[in-house]
């Protein structure tokens, strides 16, 4: 990259972003190369890069960020192994301080599977060498001490040391201790000078203690004081340390070896996790921006939609929309100063550049970018009410350089262009240059304050204006760039409401020329009819989301309601299965205890038995039909007097019936309805006429019934006499109809006997799933030759 190149993104301020992604990454060197990413042309590699930074966006989404740390510059340490050097142990410490980091990486990519993206290959060139990792953090403890372990030698070396150490030590305790001895010490301790262990004497006491001076204090008070028995001890301790030493150093030299030998492999690894550094940290910032990826084109078409600028405050910042290279290939900006002019300008650069870079974008979804050969920009840096360009000379120089170097695929982008000189003779320059270069067919867009600009973007093809709004009222920028609009000073307006005296401002009018003053009539006309439409645009915007919210709404109302009546529908197709079986395990019953009367008939009182059976048929009846009754009120007449044998519709229940005699003086009539016979108001009964005579009705409940459950309604069943198969299945039997019945508690006679009935029995109550408990019978209940169980 040129420096004339970087002249112009600083005019734009990349370099300020590109500090911000720096921030985002995890060490100097993913820093340092993030602040040096320069934009590409080339629409392919932009593509990549832009899909590079998506993908780690959907992956930070879905599975939050990896961890760079450990990350660090092994280069030159590794290239220095390789080529025989011998490292330090904090240089392989951070070797494999990189290898777990990187190990970490991958490890992270794996738990995150299932999404596949184009940053996979990078995750796989890292390089995991868990054997050279774990062997140098067991070998090397911190930057300054080796593991005791390292290596056999080095474990029995400092063995010896701290037995020598130990045998030293013992001995000049047992001086220090000595009353003989204490006398002639400064202090009573044990302390070492120059790697050997002395004990401190006072100076005029040197002669007492037989041995080496090895210091002196720096009073010259305490003389170090080696005795003459430890002097071999020392000796042995310094040997053996100098062999630590040497032992150490080959330990390091060996490690070193095997780091070297691995170099490429970790460096070229390390450049991809660099990489996935910087992608990374693109995606954060994407996530800070709230970004979000531009279709890329490289016809030279932009559509920002909603775009921010990314250096102001997001919340003060305005976005806008902005359009350039489709209909018209030049953007005359026009507007007041500080209104927002210049900002409009450095965001379509900076988003382009930024693109280039593959980075996402401030901008709402389905916005557009192009990639450009050169992006060139004259711009001023203040950005105060108060106009402070650069001198009229050193602007023309700028332009002139830019107009050197464009060509058809260039962004231009000129602040104040032809400002700061007459401003007939300005406006005039202005036009020339921007028709000069539109010769070349690069896209322009530039502010200015001349009227004749916005006459010329009105009266070409491809020119275009925009303006930055205004309010007059409160005398304050909107920041929002309107394309089609050419802008208006608004200088008498502001005048005005600023306090000016009428008269110089209607003075200033007259002054004004004919044509301008028409000129700026339509312009006013123009932005007076664009506020109405964009007035009723927002009305119908709000009445659209209005519409949509009630229809979301009411779809969603619809669903409740299909789901509550779908609940109910479960619920009441489980509630009549439960009805229907409770319903048919009666009708059994009642079916089973007729028969029993029928068998038992002389010894049982009839006209009990019938109320009984009568009462359980209006319970079953009762039970069996949750349905509300209906009315039988309804005004119906019976078209003749009932005779015995019609067939009549039971109104409230909707079943039929055959009459079984004529109505009574109450009013209530017999009849037959199945196997009930029962009384029922006339008023409930409706004549049914029917073309064919029906077959009498039949009692099928009084032929040949033979129920399955043996006399459910008994609470005990006598298993006496009956070999153990029989007897299980009459249990079986027994128990099922107890439980249809409800009963919670049965007997089971089973008698005494030998006890094998008993035990089978017992045995089977067991394993039975209705069960809940049994026991024996007491005194009373048949003792041992009753079972008592209990039903769930």
């Amino acid at each position: 990259m040129t420096e004339n190149q970087q002249k112009h993104y600083r005019a734009l301020e990349l370099d300020k972003v590109l500090a911000m992604l720096a921030e985002e990454t995890s060490c100097s060197d993913a820093a340092a190369m993030a602040r040096a990413i320069v934009p590409q042309s080339d629409l392919e590699t932009v593509r990549t890069l832009l899909q590079e930074t998506d993908d780690a966006y959907r992956l930070v989404g879905s599975f939050g960020s990896p961890s760079f740390g450990g990350l660090n510059g092994c280069e030159n340490s590794l290239r220095r192994a390789a080529a025989g050097g011998t490292l330090t142990m904090g240089e392989l410490l951070r070797i494999s301080s990189l290898l777990h980091g990187m190990r970490a990486l991958i490890e992270w990519r794996r738990h995150s599977e299932g999404m596949a993206t184009c940053i996979d290959w990078r995750f796989d060139a890292l390089c995991q060498n868990k054997y050279l990792e774990e062997k140098i953090d067991s070998a090397i403890l911190s930057e300054e001490e080796m593991a005791d372990n390292a290596s056999p030698a080095l474990n029995d070396i400092r063995r010896k040391i701290r037995g020598a150490s130990g045998r030293v030590r013992e001995q000049l305790d047992k001086m220090i201790r000595s009353s003989a001895y204490q006398k002639y010490l400064q202090d009573p301790i044990v302390t070492m000078r120059d790697g050997r262990y002395v004990v401190p004497v006072k100076a005029e006491c040197r002669g007492e203690i037989p041995g080496l001076v090895n210091d002196t204090s720096a009073s010259g008070a305490t003389v170090f004081v080696e005795p003459m028995g430890v002097v071999e001890a020392n000796n042995e301790i310094r040997v053996l340390q100098a062999k630590e030493k040497t032992e150490i150093e080959r330990i390091l030299t060996e490690l070193s070896a095997e780091a070297g030998s691995f170099a490429d492999a970790i460096i070229d690894g390390y450049h991809n996790a660099l990489e996935l550094n910087v992608i990374f940290a693109k995606a954060r910032l994407a996530y800070k921006m709230k970004a979000s990826m531009p279709s890329m084109n490289d016809e030279g078409r932009i559509a920002f939609k909603k775009a921010r600028h990314p250096l102001i405050d997001p919340a003060k910042v305005v976005p806008t929309t902005v359009e350039l290279g489709a209909s018209f290939d030049t953007l005359v900006i026009t507007g007041p100063n500080t209104g927002g002019k210049t900002v409009a300008l450095k965001t379509i650069g900076l988003l382009s550049l930024m693109a280039m870079c593959g980075l996402l974008l401030p901008v709402s979804d389905n916005s557009e970018a192009s990639v450009f050969t050169r992006v060139l920009a004259d711009i001023g840096d203040e950005q105060s009410i108060e106009q402070s360009l650069s001198t009229f000379s050193a602007h023309m120089t700028n332009i002139i350089s830019i107009m050197k170097t464009v060509d058809p695929h260039s962004l231009v982008l000129i602040d104040e262009l032809g400002a700061g000189t007459d401003p007939v003779e300005g406006a005039a320059l202005a036009r020339s240059i921007l028709e000069n270069m539109r010769t070349s067919g690069c896209r322009i867009a530039a502010t200015t304050h001349y009227a004749e600009l916005k006459a010329f973007a009105l009266q070409t093809d491809g020119v275009e204006n925009a303006c930055c709004e205004f309010d007059v009222a409160t005398l304050c920028p909107t920041y929002r760039l309107l394309i089609g609009v050419p802008g208006r000073s608004n200088a008498f307006a502001i005048s005005e409401r600023l306090g000016m005296q009428p008269e110089i401002v209607e003075r200033a009018r007259e002054l004004l020329s004919t044509e301008n003053t028409r000129f700026e009539d339509v312009v006013r006309k123009l932005e007076q009819s664009r506020q109405e439409l964009e007035n009723e645009k927002q009305l119908i915007a709000s009445l659209r989301r209005e519409a949509a919210e009630a229809a979301a709404q009411l779809a969603r109302q619809k669903e409740e309601q299909e789901r509550f009546r779908q609940n109910e529908m479960e619920k009441a197709k489980v509630e009549a299965r439960n009805l229907t079986a409770r319903t048919r395990a009666q009708a059994e019953a009642l079916l089973a205890e007729l028969e029993e009367l029928r068998r038992n008939k002389e010894a049982v009182d009839s006209g009990k038995a019938r109320a009984g059976l009568r009462a359980g048929i209006r319970a079953m009846e009762e039970a069996s039909d949750p349905v509300a009754q209906r009315r039988s009120n309804d005004g119906y007449r019976l078209p003749r007097e009932l005779k015995k044998g019609d067939t009549v519709l039971i109104f409230d229940i909707d079943k039929k019936a055959s009459v079984l005699s004529a109505p009574d003086r109450n009013g209530m009539v017999e009849v037959q309805a199945g196997i009930i016979k029962t009384r029922v108001p006339l008023t409930n009964l409706r004549l049914v006429e029917e073309k064919k005579k029906t077959e009498p009705l039949r009692h099928v409940a009084t032929r040949n019934i033979r129920s399955k459950a043996a006399a459910p309604v008994k609470t005990e069943v006598d298993l006496r006499g009956k070999t153990v198969e029989e007897a299980l299945v009459d249990l079986d039997r027994f128990l099922d109809s107890a439980v249809l019945m409800g009963i919670g508690l049965v007997s089971i006679i089973h008698g005494k006997g030998t006890g094998t009935l008993r035990s089978a029995v017992q045995q089977h109550l067991k394993a039975h799933p209705s069960v809940k408990s049994f026991r024996l019978g007491v005194y009373g209940e048949g003792e041992n030759g009753v079972t008592i169980a209990e039903l769930k």
